[in-house]
């Protein structure tokens, strides 16, 4: 009985840090580009009380273990890089993915990040930025004098310019491609950072390398489904109240116990 007490903390512990991840969902489902989480458990060790094929006293063996399991924990959290919805904006520098890759962000210490939040503005110098002041890479500056700035799918940033009958070209977008994205540690402000498990990055041009195109006008919003998140929240209570219920009767049974006489 003292083992259910501690394999149930060990479920309400889980169970915990799966709510958690719930609730960051939750509060993301209106964040541009946010890709939702889950939690992923495993069992405990089991403790073998007896081992199979061990003789027993009439000579015989057991072709099966008799072990007792010890609980689970969490062993990761798997993020979601499943397209979300377009949300049109209007704003000719908002810029959506449609299918796989990120664009390159330097942030100000120098290295790189990448996102799939594509709502871009432009500094006072006219170089394309993040909505926090980070500059997309590779770098494109646009001109005070631009008008009518056009993103083609390829990536293809161009503009009309005041005394100049066809646009101009400013640069092109190129986008990132990683072989595991669920490896990529998220570090806040929309961005992630490559890590061993990701894999080294792939630089392309949209459109190339099973990369996706670009959407100009529109943003990616969450993929959260806040309904699936409903149903695995009340899920989640459940499982807890469950594990704390063990609890509850393993405390009542060694209760029983003390007063016996």
């Amino acid at each position: 009985m003292i083992r259910s007490l501690y394999t149930a903390a060990t479920g309400m512990d889980a169970q915990q840090t799966r709510m958690d991840t719930i609730a960051n969902n939750l509060a993301n489902a209106s964040t541009t580009g946010f890709k939702k989480s889950r939690a992923d458990f495993e069992d405990l060790m089991s403790e073998t009380i007896r081992a199979p094929q061990q003789l027993d006293p009439r000579g015989g063996s057991q072709p099966a273990p008799l072990q007792v399991g010890l609980g689970v924990r969490t062993v990761s959290t798997t993020r979601s890089f499943s397209q979300g919805d377009l949300s049109q904006t209007g704003n000719p520098l908002d810029v959506a993915i449609q299918g796989a890759g990120f664009f390159r962000i330097q942030r100000p210490s120098g290295d790189f990040a990448f996102t799939r939040a594509g709502a871009f503005r432009v500094d006072a110098d006219g170089r394309l930025v993040t909505q926090r002041g980070e500059l997309v890479d590779p770098q494109i500056t646009v001109p005070r004098e631009a008008q009518n700035i056009t993103i083609s799918p390829d990536g293809v940033v161009s503009a009309s310019v005041t005394g100049r009958v066809d646009p101009i070209e400013l640069g092109r977008l190129e986008l990132t491609l990683f072989q595991n994205p669920a490896g990529l540690e998220a570090i806040g402000g929309n961005l992630f950072v490559e890590t061993a498990s990701s894999g080294t990055p792939q630089f392309a041009r949209p459109g190339e390398l099973g990369l996706g195109t670009l959407a100009q006008g529109m943003v990616e919003t969450s993929n959260v489904k806040a309904v699936e998140e409903m149903v695995a929240m009340i899920s989640t209570q459940r499982s807890y109240e469950l594990n704390s219920k063990v609890i509850q009767t393993a405390d009542q049974m060694l209760q029983r116990l003390t007063n016996v006489r």
